[in-house]
């Protein structure tokens, strides 16, 4: 069971492996692909998650599993090498828990990101989306229990899941570069399979551009403490059900690895320009 005194105890033991932490400003959680940008980020504290007291531990291909502290583009972040994901056999409660304690230490923005299954017709493999909104059909909720009435309502609105200012901000970054970002929907389903056709049709038709097993459990979690929340996909496949030919994770990764480099482009730029007034920043105690 996730308690705040766990929450508590973890960022306080972070603190103390990390003297210089005083103020952090966004929180990153590094899918499948992309966590390679945080080997880019500088001064940086690397944490393994098994050393970080309650912390679970990361099993899945392609996650190094730890927490690295530092500045990039001179934000001050830190970042999820890797998440945890539900089909693991972790809680959702565990799943959340290192968003819960990022907003422990101060951070009041969270940018997630994550490879996905595109089921808009108008996408592509390679292309990067957007999360406008979402929908929940993992079949359980990081927020189910006993509320934390230190961090949020019982009863926290999802309407507005992710934050407009900072979905102009990547609308913006994206012009600059020259970028197709793509704006859509993404689905979250439990896993660990890839969906059968039946069930992509069924996703489709109920209004998601996209399919992926992580994402909206740290971003229910994150809005539920009140944090400004940003979520960017990369589409690695095309899941539509009429014509869908099967995917393995191998082919996922190459996707994701050629995408790469614009997708940290891209992650980059949002940093450098969000400085402006954006990324809130809340003392460290």
């Amino acid at each position: 069971m996730i308690t705040a005194d766990k929450i508590i105890k973890s960022a306080e033991w972070i603190k103390s492996h990390h003297h210089t932490l005083k103020k952090l400003q966004v929180g990153m959680i590094l899918g499948s692909g992309l966590g390679e940008l945080a080997d880019e980020i500088e001064n940086a504290v690397r944490i393994p998650y098994k050393d970080i007291p309650y912390f679970p531990s990361s099993t899945v291909a392609g996650h190094k599993g730890q927490l690295v502290i530092g500045t990039l583009e001179g934000v001050s972040v830190i970042a999820m090498q890797g998440r945890f994901h539900y089909y693991e056999g972790y809680t959702m409660q565990q799943v959340t828990f290192p968003v819960r304690v990022m907003r422990e230490l101060g951070c009041e923005t969270l940018i997630v990101t994550n490879a996905c299954g595109g089921m808009n017709e108008n996408f592509k493999p390679g292309d990067l989306m957007l999360i406008d909104d979402h929908i929940n059909f993992t079949g359980s909720n990081p927020l189910i229990g006993e509320n934390l009435d230190k961090y949020g309502p019982r009863f926290p609105d999802m309407s507005r899941a992710y934050t407009p200012e900072l979905k102009d901000l990547a609308l913006k970054t994206a012009d600059e570069l020259y970028y197709n970002l793509q704006r859509g929907v993404y689905a979250a389903v439990s896993g660990p399979v890839y969906m059968s056709a039946a069930e992509l049709i069924m996703l489709r038709r109920l209004g998601a551009d996209v399919v992926g097993m992580s994402t909206v459990p740290e971003a229910v979690t994150a809005r539920h403490m009140g944090m400004n929340v940003l979520g960017i996909s990369c589409i690695t496949d095309m899941a539509i059900g009429e014509t869908i030919e099967g995917i393995t994770h191998e082919e996922v990764m190459e996707v994701a690895e050629k995408t790469k480099p614009r997708f940290k482009s891209f992650v980059r730029s949002l940093l450098k320009n969000g400085q402006d007034g954006l990324w809130r920043i809340t003392e460290g105690e």
